[in-house]
């Protein structure tokens, strides 16, 4: 049996898998539940990662990627060959050519990082491709035409913002600020404000369902439940709306000055474009709540989010797989 062609979205909160002609087979969150004592995997996504923050002393679960990079290598290994054989069903005698994306802007050396993993776990031949690039493929841009098209891509660990024309990225920015930080915002302003200490899955739950950074309702209220940090003991406290805009607007502001950074760097012919068919938000954290209204406002131009913001990106690979001869030209 042929090897499949295999697309990889490693990212920070979850690992999307594409098989060429057959879609997405694989969406688990990158979390890695390991035995302390004796070092061995208690679990690997999904499961893995309904333990956080819910383990005894022994088992700890770790996300082994941050910042859109490998925080932990050999974890990370252990992770993607779970993913890989669970998706080959054990019957292909081939090995597979992997395209794998990386954040816009990491270094030589998080690349080869990224690469040695995919190939340790036995590819064939490993490609890598820009997050923001195949982003922008997998929400439909053509850019292979000579015209501006601009896409900021808010992962869990990485936004990427770039602007493409002609197949390739004019200008990129990558700002190690998205959902996990968004997550960490809200922790934060609960415990300083509230003296409440709220796990990770609490505030995400509140960044999804509940908060607004752009016109909030203060009369909007969410019950919150965590451990009172002056008793110890379990507390429930309210937040409104507008609470949330003050937890998240610092990192919010980081993001749109990065795109503003970028805008400011692109050639105006190409400026022009990007006046005409406006910025396209991919990723998890395009989702937010008012964040479409608020960068309209900031940024003078159109924002659309993409039909399917959380898949663009594994969508992206397939699209390329299907042209691996440029892959290839790309590469030598």
């Amino acid at each position: 049996m042929l090897a499949k062609d295999i697309g990889i979205d490693l990212g920070t909160a979850n690992v999307l898998i594409y098989i060429k002609g057959q879609g997405i087979v694989l969406n688990e969150p990158s979390v890695v539940a390991i035995d302390t004592d004796n070092k061995r995997v208690v679990a690997v996504g999904h499961e893995a990662n309904e333990m956080l923050g819910r383990t005894p002393g022994k088992v700890k679960a770790i996300r082994p990627l941050k910042d859109g990079v490998i925080a932990d290598f050999d974890i990370t290994e252990i992770m993607l060959d779970y993913f890989i054989k669970k998706i080959h069903a054990k019957n292909f005698l081939s090995r597979p050519r992997i395209l794998i994306c990386c954040p816009s802007n990491i270094t030589p050396v998080e690349k080869n990082a990224i690469k040695e993993v995919a190939e340790r776990t036995g590819a064939r031949r490993v490609y890598l491709e820009e997050e923001p690039k195949v982003a922008a493929i997998g929400s439909g841009m053509d850019i292979s035409k000579p015209s501006g098209n601009m896409v900021i891509d808010i992962g869990g660990g990485t936004t990427d913002i770039a602007v493409l024309s002609l197949n390739d990225i004019v200008t990129s920015t990558s700002v190690r600020v998205a959902g996990n930080v968004f997550d960490q915002d809200i922790i934060k302003y609960v415990k300083e404000k509230y003296k409440l200490l709220i796990g990770d899955k609490t505030a995400e739950e509140i960044k999804i369902e509940f908060a607004n950074i752009f016109d909030p309702d203060k009369k909007n209220k969410r019950e919150v439940r965590g451990r009172d940090l002056v008793t110890g003991l379990p507390s429930i406290i309210e937040i409104t709306e507008t609470e949330t805009k003050e937890a998240l607007m610092e990192s919010i502001n980081k993001i749109i000055k990065a795109a503003t950074n970028v805008l400011e760097q692109t050639p105006p012919e190409l400026s022009a474009d990007i006046v005409d068919k406006g910025i396209v938000l991919t990723g998890g954290g395009s989702m937010l709540k008012g964040l479409v209204p608020l960068l309209k406002q900031e940024l003078k131009v159109p924002i659309f989010i993409a039909d399917s913001p959380l898949t663009c990106v594994a969508e992206g690979t397939g699209v390329l797989l299907d042209n691996i001869k440029l892959l290839e030209s790309e590469r030598s």
